[in-house]
Parts: structure tokens; C-alpha cells; sequence
């Protein structure tokens, strides 16, 4: 009997020495899970991380933690003027990413955080690394869409790679040819619209896309269009709630005043 009794302690003090999550079960992680998502809704992603990266270390093969860590990470990192602070949250966007993927490579949240975690950091690297890219990025997120058609930030993600793909430049094409053999699939600027349409089809009140769609407009130099989707962007009933929504709002009313004249 003190045999058991001296084990039921030792049993006591240890869970006490372990972190909320680390003495977590199953339901506890959904509860925590719930709390982040909870924080990411209120614009708290800060608050969000720090819970997801909690059962991360709890539970490493957390899926659902894992890849709302990695999309947390990257939209942090674009906050960032500084590039070696970019770099470490786009870094552990892609290894968290990497990490869900491992998981479950066929779910489509873990195909677009790889796609655009291989986006992020492309964006800090040379015209060369950003071509070797472009390929892995458009076969991630056709494997997002072919898992859920629906997946408006895919759609989206999917439209600025087409947009891309159709506008690069002579020493880019010259360059994808002698490197990788060109690029594999020719594009348009119309499979670029088609994608973020389909991105506000499914998602009707995310500024960037339609400001994004705008900007495909612009440079293709028509202004009714340009000024529709503008418009469209700026009689959304919501409210602004961040800094990049009411940056967003200001560069459409902006751009709109452009084309209106």
C-alpha cells in the first residue's frame, strides 16, 4: 500500500511539472485549438500563434495547429520591413508547412500553406531561385483546388501565379529556358482573372482579391473594368479591422480616382 501510495504521488508532481498542454488529452488540444481560432477571428494573431505553437510542441503531428501555424507565420512575416526577421517567419511558415504536408499530402490546407510558403520566400531570394519555384508552387496549389474547389485563398494565390506566369519579362523567359527547359504551362492574363474571380466567388468580402483583380485590369489598360471591380471592393458592407483592410481600402479608392478621370 505505500508502494502505491508513494506512485500515485510521484504520478501527482509529474503531471504538475508539465505545461497546460504538454497535460492536455485529446479534448483539451480541441479546446485550445477552438481559443486560437477563436484569437485569429478577433485579429489577435499574435495571441493565436503562441496557442498553436503551444500544441505544436505538445503534439508535433498536430495538423490543424500546423498549418494555421504556417499561415500565421507567413502573414506575420509580411509585416516586416526588416528582411532578416521576414526570413525567420517565412522559414518556419514553410518548416511547419513542410511538416503537415508529411501528414497528409492530398489535404488541401497543407498544399496551399506549402504554396505559399514557397511564395514567401521566393519573394526574398533572386530572379533564379524565384523561377526554380514556380513549377512546385502551381502543382501545390492544383492539388488544393483538386481536394477543395472551393478554397478561395487557393483560387487566389492561384491567379497571382497565372498573372506572373503571363507578364514575365524577356530576360525571365530567356532565363526559365536555359535553366529549367521554359516554362511548362503558357498562361493568360484572362486564366489570371478567371482564378481570382473564382476566389471572390467563393470568398466575397476579402479586399485583396478584389484590389489584386484590379490591378490585373490596370495593366492590361481596361479602365471599365479596373473601375467595376474597384468599386465592387468599395461597397462591401464590413467593417475595416486592421491596418492592411484600411490600407487596402485606401489604394482602391486611390486607384479608382485614377481611372475615373
Amino acid at each position: 500500500m505505500q508502494r502505491i501510495c508513494k506512485a500515485i504521488s510521484f504520478i501527482i508532481v509529474f503531471s504538475l511539472l508539465l505545461s497546460p498542454c504538454e497535460a492536455a488529452g485529446d479534448s483539451e488540444h480541441d479546446l485550445l485549438l477552438k481559443r486560437a481560432s477563436e484569437l485569429k477571428q478577433q485579429y489577435k494573431e499574435t495571441e493565436a500563434l503562441a496557442l498553436y505553437e503551444e500544441i505544436i510542441s505538445a503534439a508535433p503531428d498536430n495538423f490543424e495547429a500546423l498549418c494555421s501555424a504556417s499561415l500565421l507565420h507567413n502573414r506575420m512575416g509580411e509585416r516586416y520591413a526588416d528582411d532578416s526577421r521576414k526570413l525567420n517567419h517565412f522559414n518556419q511558415a514553410k518548416s511547419y508547412a513542410l511538416r503537415a504536408y508529411e501528414i497528409d499530402s492530398l489535404d488541401a490546407n497543407a498544399n496551399y500553406a506549402m504554396a505559399l510558403s514557397l511564395v514567401s520566400l521566393a519573394m526574398m531570394s533572386g530572379p533564379k531561385q524565384r523561377l526554380a519555384v514556380t513549377n512546385q508552387v502551381k502543382h501545390y496549389l492544383d492539388a488544393a483546388l483538386r481536394r477543395n474547389a472551393t478554397h478561395a485563398d487557393a483560387w487566389h494565390l492561384l491567379g497571382r501565379w497565372y498573372f506572373k506566369m503571363a507578364n514575365l519579362n524577356f530576360a525571365e523567359v530567356a532565363a526559365a529556358k536555359m535553366l529549367f527547359g521554359g516554362i511548362r504551362e503558357k498562361v493568360t492574363n484572362q486564366d489570371a482573372i478567371s482564378a481570382i474571380e473564382a476566389a471572390i466567388t467563393q470568398n466575397p468580402n476579402n479586399l485583396q482579391y478584389y484590389y489584386d483583380l484590379a490591378c490585373i485590369f490596370q495593366e492590361m489598360k481596361d479602365k471599365a473594368a479596373c473601375a467595376s471591380t474597384l468599386q465592387r471592393a468599395l461597397s462591401l458592407n464590413q467593417t475595416l479591422q486592421t491596418k492592411e483592410e484600411l490600407e487596402l481600402s485606401r489604394r482602391c479608392k486611390i486607384m479608382l480616382d485614377s481611372q475615373q478621370r
